[in-house]
């Protein structure tokens, strides 16, 4: 969106009156022609504008879309998000993110949020494919945290926590974290987080967090096949979601425990994630690539490892891997 753009939509939204066209142009000072034209622009992003000829232009309703501006109207956060790439259609935002590491020092970075419409190449943990139709949130976000690289599970479960707290909180559903990266809504697969990470000497250098939600995708437009079930925020909720608000909602969240994170405060992120689980208490099954085995999810420690207590009564830390409910 042009910067004309940006700023006709500013007045539009102030006042529930039509203004006209010259009246747009004297206040920010281009060209009548100009104003036509960043018009268009916005009614091309799915901005409802209605014209008069002897009134002018009014808001009538704002785009669904994942825009920087309307993902701005509501976030209050320091540094996360304040920085955005918009796609309507990449392959994948994780894929963009890297391509910005290769140009540009991850400090300047530090906080940039890449979202797109939809994702042709999008994938999750062990490079398996990830759905990302029109109407998800699809979005990696580049960090540079202060904090030992044993530590840095704890970004997933920060990650984790927001996503169910805005789930909750905005539409009293009582999603819950599968370990290791999952969101699950009773027994169906909601969000899913990706963390990759770049480290040396024991520091982290960056991390690249992709985020997953299926907001509003309906029913018959979710894929059958897959040996894990899932549903959307709009099928829960029973209408489809302010995609920015939950969107700008799950940042503030997150950049709370994140900043908890770099002052040390791993303690009360760990106790969190335990009280949102729904993984622990159950019985499990563990396939990693070196063993498979059933038994009880007892406990996670502060390093993101599951302790699984087997059926012979032998523990198990299980620092990544599939668990699937028994």
């Amino acid at each position: 969106m042009n910067t004309t753009a940006n700023q006709i939509l500013s007045i539009l939204e102030k006042g529930g009156t039509p203004i006209s066209r010259e009246e747009i142009s004297t206040k920010i000072g281009v060209p009548e022609a100009e104003i036509k034209d960043s018009i268009k622009e916005l009614r091309e992003l799915g901005y409802e504008i209605e014209e008069s000829k002897e009134a002018g232009y009014r808001l009538v309703q704002r785009t669904d879309r994942l825009l920087p501006y309307e993902v701005k109207r509501h976030l209050r956060t320091d540094f996360i998000g304040q920085r955005i790439e918009y796609y309507p259609s990449i392959s994948s935002t994780t894929m963009v993110a890297k391509e910005l590491l290769v140009k540009t020092s991850v400090s300047e970075l530090n906080g940039i949020m890449i979202i797109a419409e939809e994702q042709s190449g999008g994938f999750g943990r062990l490079d398996r494919p990830w759905f990302s139709p029109h109407g998800g949130i699809w979005t990696t976000i580049l960090l540079k945290p202060k904090m030992p690289v044993d530590r840095v599970f704890m970004l997933t479960m920060a990650s984790s926590i927001a996503i169910v707290r805005a789930i909750r909180k905005l539409y009293r559903i009582g999603a819950l974290i599968k370990w290791p990266n999952d969101i699950y809504i009773g027994d169906q697969k909601v969000a899913g987080i990706l963390l990759e990470i770049s480290a040396e000497g024991g520091e982290v250098e960056h991390c690249i967090l992709g985020i997953g939600v299926d907001a509003n995708i309906p029913q018959e437009a979710l894929p059958k096949n897959l040996n894990t079930p899932v549903t959307s925020l709009m099928i829960e909720h029973g209408e489809p979601i302010d995609r920015a608000a939950f969107l700008a909602h799950l940042l503030r969240e997150f950049e709370r425990r994140y900043q908890q994170i770099e002052m040390g405060e791993y303690d009360s992120i760990v106790r969190e994630w335990k009280s949102l689980s729904l993984t622990l208490d159950k019985r499990v099954k563990i396939k990693t690539p070196r063993l498979s085995f059933e038994g009880t999810a007892i406990d996670i420690d502060e390093y993101g490892a599951l302790i699984v207590r087997r059926d012979n009564g032998k523990t198990e830390r299980v620092f990544s891997g599939d668990c699937t409910p028994v």
